[in-house]
Formats: C-alpha cells, sequence, structure tokens
C-alpha cells in the first residue's frame, strides 16, 4: 500500500494535528505484511553508529562476493567485487583516473592468462574464482580478531552465554550485571529490539555449532556464524532465511511476484518510483534470466543456493560470460583491453576519462 493511497486529513487545529499524525502512523504499520522486510539490517538502529565492538562480533549485511545481500536485496557492487578482489578499496571514486587507468591495465595483463591481449569467459572465469578466495581469505583474517575479542580467555571455544553477554556490553548494557543475571537465569529485561535481535543471533549460533552440538563455537564455527558464505550449512541456513522473508504463501519456494516484492516505506515522490521501477526491474531480470535455471517460473532452495553459492564454478563461468557481454562491443565473445576501459565504470566502480588515449603505446 503506498502513502498516495491514504485518506486526506483536514487539519484545523492543534489536537486535530496530533489526530491526524497518530491516525497516518496506525495506518502506516498496517501497510502490506507481505512487502519486502529487511533481515538482519531491520533490527539495526539506523540512526545511531554502530559501535567498534558490534562490528566486530555481529554478523555483517553485506558479504563480499556474494550475490545477495543477507536480508535478500542483490548485491549491486557484485561485479566490482568479483572483478577486484582485495584491490577494490583502491579503486575509489575520486581517485585519480590516470592511475586508476593504469591499474586496470595490469590487471587486464593479469586476466589475459594466454598473453593473445584478449579475455575469454574461461580466463575471466579463473580470475573470478581467484578474486572471491580473496575475499574469503579476508573474511578469514577478520574473523581472527573477532573470534579473539568473544574469547578474551584463549580457550578456543565461546558458549552463547559469553557471547550474549558481549553482545548487550556492546549495546550499552552493564557487563557485571548482565553476566550475573545471565548466570542466574534471570529476566534481562532488554527493550524489545534488542530482544529480537539476541532471537535472532540464537538461531543462527546454534545453526553454525557443528555436530555433535555442544553450544559452544570454536573459531572455525565461529567464521561461518559471522560468514554464512564458509560453511554450505549455513549457507543453507541464510537461503532459507531470505526465503522465509520473501515467500508469501509459505510453500518454501519463490514466485516472481514475491522476489520482486517492494520493500517496506515506500514513500510518494517521483525518485521513490524511480527507485522502485529500478528495483523491479533488477531483481525481474535476476530472476528470469539467472536465479531461475530451469525457467519453470519458480525459485526454489536449492536453485537459490547454487545461485549464492559463491565458489560455484559454473556460476564462475555464467557471471564471466555476463561481464564479457556487457562491454563485449565487437561481439567477439571476447573482452580486448579498449573495450574494458571503456566500460570501466561497470568493472571497477571508477569512470575513467580518455579511456582509449594512448591504449596501444601500453602493449
Amino acid at each position: 500500500m503506498r502513502l498516495s493511497t491514504l485518506p486526506s486529513v483536514v487539519v484545523v487545529d492543534r489536537h486535530l494535528l496530533a489526530v491526524s499524525m497518530a491516525l497516518f502512523c496506525l495506518l502506516h504499520n498496517t501497510m502490506d505484511v507481505h512487502a519486502r522486510p529487511a533481515n538482519m539490517s531491520s533490527l539495526k538502529d539506523k540512526n545511531s553508529p554502530t559501535s567498534k565492538e558490534e562490528n566486530e562480533i555481529l554478523p555483517p549485511d553485506h558479504l563480499n562476493g556474494m550475490k545477495l545481500e543477507m536480508d535478500g536485496h542483490i548485491n549491486k557492487g557484485f561485479h566490482q567485487e568479483v572483478f577486484l578482489g582485495k584491490e577494490m578499496e583502491e579503486f575509489e571514486e575520486d581517485s585519480e583516473p590516470r592511475r586508476n587507468r593504469n591499474k586496470l591495465i595490469d590487471i587486464f595483463r593479469k586476466v589475459d592468462f594466454n598473453k593473445d591481449k584478449s579475455v575469454s569467459a574461461k580466463e575471466m572465469q579463473r580470475w573470478i574464482v581467484e578474486k572471491t578466495e580473496e575475499h574469503f581469505q579476508e573474511a578469514v583474517r577478520e574473523n581472527k580478531m573477532s573470534f579473539h575479542a568473544v574469547d578474551p580467555d584463549g580457550d578456543g571455544h565461546v558458549t552463547w552465554d559469553e557471547y550474549r553477554v558481549k553482545f548487550l556490553a556492546s549495546k550499552g548494557f552493564n557487563k557485571k550485571e548482565m553476566a550475573d543475571k545471565i548466570k542466574n537465569s534471570e529476566e534481562l529485561k532488554v527493550d524489545e529490539e534488542t530482544q529480537e535481535v539476541l532471537e535472532s543471533l540464537k538461531d543462527r549460533w546454534f545453526q553454525a555449532d557443528n555436530p555433535p552440538a555442544d553450544q559452544l563455537l570454536n573459531e572455525d564455527e565461529f567464521l561461518s556464524f559471522l560468514h554464512p558464505e564458509h560453511s554450505k550449512g549455513m549457507l543453507k541456513y541464510m537461503v532459507k532465511e531470505i526465503v522465509r522473508d520473501l515467500d508469501q504463501d509459505s510453500d518454501k519456494k519463490l514466485t516472481l511476484s514475491e522476489f520482486i516484492s517492494l520493500p517496506m516505506g515506500t514513500v510518494e515522490n517521483q525518485q521513490a518510483q524511480d527507485i522502485d521501477d529500478d528495483w523491479v526491474r533488477e531483481r525481474k531480470k535476476e530472476f528470469e534470466e539467472v536465479i531461475d535455471g530451469n525457467h519453470d517460473g519458480i525459485v526454489t532452495m536449492e536453485e537459490l543456493q547454487e545461485y549464492m553459492d559463491p565458489m560455484n564454478e559454473y556460476n564462475a563461468l555464467n557471471e564471466a560470460k555476463q561481464m564479457i557481454a556487457v562491454a563485449d562491443e565487437n561481439q567477439n565473445h571476447n573482452l580486448e583491453l579498449e573495450e574494458i576501459l571503456k566500460y570501466s565504470e561497470y568493472f571497477t566502480g571508477s569512470k575513467l576519462m580518455d579511456y582509449a588515449r594512448n591504449v596501444h603505446e601500453e602493449f
């Protein structure tokens, strides 16, 4: 339901203004329950800065090299992430164009494994797998620091209660008070939002606890807790969560209409309408051309899991072909240097000026 469909209220004095605002809030809160919710991100306070402690111990909303975000939104930076790997930060929009151009030429030479001055789909596939692995290794390095933050005694294991105390302390609750209450099985008396986060984290925690379940996470299990892409079991859990949030008829499958359902909070103006249109168009294209493997109009959990698996080499090959098709102006199914420089914004997020100048001099 859009705000444009809300009944208008004539405000004639302060009392009626208060009534009209209450009515607006009531109607706003009863919007279509099937509209797209945000998964973990909806449980975080968007208006308050996330503390360093929270960043260390909370699962991130965004996972580099994954096609969907944790909340089911399409990762708009995916192409750049799997093309640049750990060099992503070097290609900032305000970087000096000539320097970025030279870096892109250097990348082209590396991707061109057989040195024939063009990049094939197989070469791009090999490169995508290599760059995805770089993101994996970066997650492993970050996890070591995060695990140390929740395992200060260094015994190599963290209990759910230990993690709960650390999380609540990061949210501003008194650490000793929370620890004592948890130890004595007392009610924590936290706000509703924090309780929702805890329940979501608890489900995730026990999913990451490999058999035999002992309610303890070691460093590898904690990595799966923070980064589900590192575990087949946790990737499956992430897929189930996304399907659960989108699945309007509870059949554990997704139709096109379910996948393109709009997020909550749409407002009435042209800019928001443009965003809505882009959302629908982008998700419709991804659903029909990529995710729905057998083109039957239904996406199963198995199809979605295969689509999201970052180390699936078949996916990497398909991604390579799609990336080449975007810039393949001469339609030879390969990429030449001139093409990749011309479409630099797609590959790196950085728009290069005078991309063709002295290209051939570089060889």
